[in-house]
């Protein structure tokens, strides 16, 4: 059987940011809480001289045909070069014999999906229903993917964006303002914090951008940007001020989450904490009243990876039967 090889239009054209690929992310953690997957830890390679990295993931996912292996790079100096952070592909192989079924040259597209899924997987389960106003820290890819998945699962009528680069928040915020959800930006990262139901930090950030000071009852904090060692985007006192700290995988944000930094600084045991599917499976409670703080630290998983490469697959399948 030869393999499918997929391009980065073909992807975009099959496999939108919508509801359903945040289901079947959703569906992947609840599948890595129940037990059976085999997800390795990742494979990291930091580059401090090119300011770059390059992460390795995979999953092995129980009930799907095929599992990928991705190859992630992030170079943080390309948009100065005229060219996007991250790039990469993904490799399928089947789930019964090893072989590759699909070859997918999506240059970080998918990674980008799963990532802002993830984020709507997150915001669903532990924000208030109620919650519409959102601050987004950061003014790349991910900030605008991560306000339109939020938009996704909460009524969300109102969002401020915060970045270093003013100017790049400025114009974003322009970009997506509309008249059912109004994008301002803002200078003061407190400001932008004070008035959200929910924050999303989005940054590739080194020192922590958002203080435990500036967080109110009731907010839900999503930390997708801290996914190598050196990273930190909260002040390891948030977690501490937190009702309900969850992990994506307790392993991985040990080792390169937030929750590395606040064992670091002794702000949090270093103990187990309860995952996100388990928040999904119920086997965890979650946001246990409106007043809460809640905090999601996503450290990006294999098992995300594998279920948007077996869910773009099964795009492509639906519009074209014979591939």
């Amino acid at each position: 059987m030869t393999p499918l090889i997929l391009s980065e239009p073909d992807l975009r054209a099959r496999v939108p940011l919508d509801l359903a690929a945040i289901d079947v992310v959703e569906a992947a953690f609840a599948r890595l809480a129940g037990g059976g997957v085999v997800m390795p830890p990742v494979l990291s390679m930091h580059l401090p001289q090119v300011n770059g990295e390059v992460d390795v993931k995979t999953a092995y996912v129980p009930g799907l045909q095929g599992f990928a292996v991705k190859i992630s790079p992030g170079f943080f100096d390309n948009p100065g070069r005229g060219l996007p952070s991250t790039s990469g592909l993904m490799v399928v192989l089947d789930a019964l014999t090893g072989r590759v079924r699909a070859v997918l040259l999506d240059n970080g597209y998918l990674t980008d999906i799963r990532t802002a899924a993830a984020g709507g997987v997150a915001a669903r389960h532990l924000a208030r229903p109620d919650a519409t106003r959102a601050a987004i820290f950061g003014a790349g890819m991910q900030a605008r993917l991560q306000l339109q998945a939020l938009r996704l699962v909460r009524p969300l009528t109102h969002a401020v964006i915060w970045a270093r680069d003013a100017a790049r928040a400025q114009a974003l915020a322009r970009e997506l303002d509309s008249p059912d959800c109004r994008v301002t930006a803002t200078a003061d990262p407190a400001e932008a914090a004070g008035q959200a139901h929910i924050i999303v930090t989005t940054t590739p950030a080194t020192q922590p951008i958002l203080q435990a000071d500036w967080l109110r009852p009731g907010q839900h904090v999503t930390a997708m940007g801290s996914d190598q060692p050196g990273k930190a985007e909260l002040h390891p006192d948030c977690l501490a001020r937190a009702d309900l700290y969850v992990a994506d995988r307790t392993s991985q944000t040990r080792l390169m989450g937030e929750l590395r930094a606040a064992i670091s600084a002794g702000t949090m045991p270093d103990g187990e904490h309860p995952e996100l599917g388990q928040i999904i499976a119920r086997t965890h409670p979650g946001r246990q009243s409106p007043d809460q703080i809640t905090i999601c630290d996503l450290t990006g998983t294999g098992v995300q990876d594998t279920a948007i490469a077996t869910h773009a697959l099964d795009a492509f399948s639906k519009d074209d039967p014979n591939a």
